[in-house]
Formats: structure tokens, C-alpha cells, sequence
């Protein structure tokens, strides 16, 4: 049987990595696809957002994909073939990988390509990354992630193009100089060209640099048995060439629904006082005004975008998870804000 091809689509925090996942599973040309979403931290939400029909969406929630994901990532490809050989799950005929915005990408592309478990089973066909326009110069100064993951890809995807222009602020010129290999396409709100991301041959490392082949040649390094399938779990400081330790991620849940001006005022706050702290928020909320249709909200930095619909709960959940990502943000005092604000809104709507 012939070998899956596999995708992996990379890219920073808000870059809009599972914006254009959604969108191109809805187009016939990625019909029968298997998705595997990777998560940093204990709370996932892409997978739920992520619009698919027939597609197979597994769930990677349990790190970053240069620790215990890397061998979790091997274990659920093997497992997904598995299940497709017996018929219990159905026939995809591609996978793609997203993988967690603080991820490293050379770990996993180095297992995809040098795995025995996976040699002849799939083959890595192309890398993407998304870059954020408005934010994204700022972000390859801060984040050597960042840098890694549009190096390494053969495809540039710049979203976001509605609040920047790329070629304007330097951004388009930087990606070029950094990878003047993959050509930089741009994504608006999502929507591009499936046949532009995908096909065309084999990945192929060398014609990304040297850097890159220095990087992939540092994965295949032996490794102590401290880390899952031999790798050593080394940090992730910068010495150590994965994310900063100080990045936290946690979630703020409520089983109360929010009123829908409590909720205008604290993204509000967030964007105008945490903006420069705040690297990701990405919510399910549970709005007053609308209980049977939850807000999906998204916040980069100081940017946030007006809050969407979707028709219906994604899963049996109705709780309020708003899942941040963040250098220096007490969660304490943002679960204090939100409910300070909703005891606020609660008395003036009283009193009026």
C-alpha cells in the first residue's frame, strides 16, 4: 500500500493556524482527511473548533510537541493506520498535522521523516506556516520559535493581511530573507487554494538551508531515556532551544453564563492593559443573551477580534472555557476581573 501523505501546519500563537485548517476542510479537495491537533496545555479547544464532515480528528492535549507529544504523535499515526486497515475508521487518504503554536518544529518533522515506526506507513509531503501580519515581525523578534517554524516550511501563509500589509511594514521582506525558498501566499480569513498547500513531491530539508538541516540533524541525536521513545526532555529555555519557561497556560472556566456586556468589557481590558503579556486567549463562552449559541472569542496581544457565533455546542459541555496563554498574568487576578465586571453589569442592569 502506498504511503499517507502528511502535512504539518506550524506557525505562532494567533497566527491562525486552526482558522485555515477549518477552511480548507471544507474544501472537496481534502476530503477524506485525518487530523491530529496538538494542544499546549491541559485544556484543548482547536480540535472543537476545527469544521470538518467525515473527516478523523484526534486530539493531542497533553504538552508540547517536543516532549511527550513527539512519541504520542508516533503512537496515534500508528494507531490511526491501524484502525484504517481494519475498517473502524474510514479510508483518509492524507493526514495533517497542527501542531501547538510554542512548538519547536524540528522534533516532529524529524520523527515523521526518520521514525521506523512510520518509514513506509507515510510520507512527509509538505510544511506550512502561518504568519500573522500585524503581529508577526514582533513576533520573530520576541520568539525564537517563531523563527524555526517559518524557516523550516516549504509554504508561507500570511493571514491577517486585512490589518497589515506585509509587504509594507518589512514583514514580506524578513520572511523572504529568513526562507526565500517557500513562497509566501496570503490566507484571508482563512480561505486559500487547497491545491497550493498541498502536493508537489516530497518535503525536502536541504533545499530550506543549512540551518535547517542543523536542526533536523540535532533531533536524530541519541537522547537519554528521560523523555518518551528516548528523548530527553532538555527544558525549554532558550538554552535549550524550546519555549520559555515563563509562558503559562491556563483556563478560566464558568458554569454561569456571562452576560454579553460583561464580555465586551473584559476582552476590552484585557486588550488596552495585558495586550503586551498576553501571547494567545481563545474562548468557548456561554453568553446570557444567547445560551444555545456559544461566542467564540480570539485575542492576540492588543488585537481582538469580534466574537463569533457558532450554531450549536460543540460537544456536551456548556461551561465557559477561555483558555489564555501568557508571560506574567496572575490567573487569579483575571478570574477576579471577570467576576468584578459581571458583579458590575449585574447591578447597573438591576438598577436600570
Amino acid at each position: 500500500m502506498a504511503a499517507v501523505p502528511v502535512s504539518v501546519i506550524t506557525g505562532f500563537l494567533g497566527s491562525g493556524k486552526t482558522t485555515l485548517l477549518a477552511s480548507l476542510l471544507r474544501d472537496p479537495a481534502l476530503a477524506r482527511t485525518a487530523v491530529i491537533v496538538n494542544e499546549f496545555g491541559a485544556v484543548g479547544l482547536d480540535h472543537l473548533l476545527v469544521e470538518a464532515s467525515d473527516e478523523e480528528i484526534v486530539a493531542l492535549d497533553s504538552g508540547c510537541v517536543c516532549c511527550t507529544v513527539r512519541g504520542d504523535l508516533v503512537r496515534t499515526a500508528g494507531d490511526l493506520l491501524a484502525r484504517r486497515a481494519v475498517g473502524a475508521v474510514a479510508a483518509f487518504e492524507r493526514i495533517v498535522i497542527e501542531t501547538t503554536g510554542l512548538a519547536d518544529p524540528a522534533p516532529i518533522l524529524q520523527a515523521l521523516m526518520t521514525d521506523p515506526a512510520l518509514a513506509d506507513a507515510l510520507c512527509l509531503e509538505s510544511v506550512i506556516a502561518t504568519v500573522d501580519a500585524a503581529a508577526g515581525a514582533a513576533t520573530l523578534d520576541a520568539h525564537p520559535e517563531s523563527v524555526k517554524q517559518a524557516a523550516v516550511a516549504d509554504r508561507i501563509v500570511v493571514t491577517k493581511t486585512d490589518l497589515s500589509d506585509p509587504a509594507a511594514s518589512g514583514l514580506a521582506e524578513r520572511l523572504h530573507a529568513l526562507n526565500p525558498g517557500a513562497p509566501q501566499l496570503t490566507a484571508v480569513h482563512g480561505a486559500i487554494d487547497a491545491g497550493r498547500l498541498f502536493g508537489g513531491g516530497l518535503y525536502d530539508p536541504a533545499a530550506r538551508g543549512p540551518d535547517v538541516l542543523r536542526w533536523l540533524a540535532a533531533e536524530a541525536v541519541p537522547h537519554d531515556s528521560s523523555g518518551p521513545a528516548g528523548h530527553a526532555h532538555t527544558g525549554h529555555g532558550r538554552a535549550g532551544s524550546r519555549h520559555d519557561d515563563a509562558i503559562t497556560c491556563f483556563c478560566l472556566r464558568r458554569k454561569a453564563p456571562l452576560r454579553a456586556v460583561t464580555l465586551s468589557l473584559f476582552l476590552q481590558v484585557l486588550a488596552e492593559h495585558c495586550g503586551a503579556g498576553l501571547l494567545r486567549l481563545k474562548g468557548l463562552v456561554h453568553v446570557r443573551e444567547s445560551p444555545g449559541r456559544p461566542a467564540v472569542i480570539h485575542g492576540v496581544q492588543h488585537v481582538f477580534h469580534p466574537p463569533a457565533w457558532l450554531d450549536a455546542w460543540p460537544d456536551g459541555d456548556r461551561t465557559t472555557r477561555i483558555v489564555v496563554i501568557a508571560r506574567g498574568l496572575d490567573p487569579r487576578w483575571l478570574e477576579a476581573l471577570l467576576n468584578a465586571l459581571d458583579d458590575e453589569v449585574a447591578a447597573l442592569q438591576a438598577a436600570g
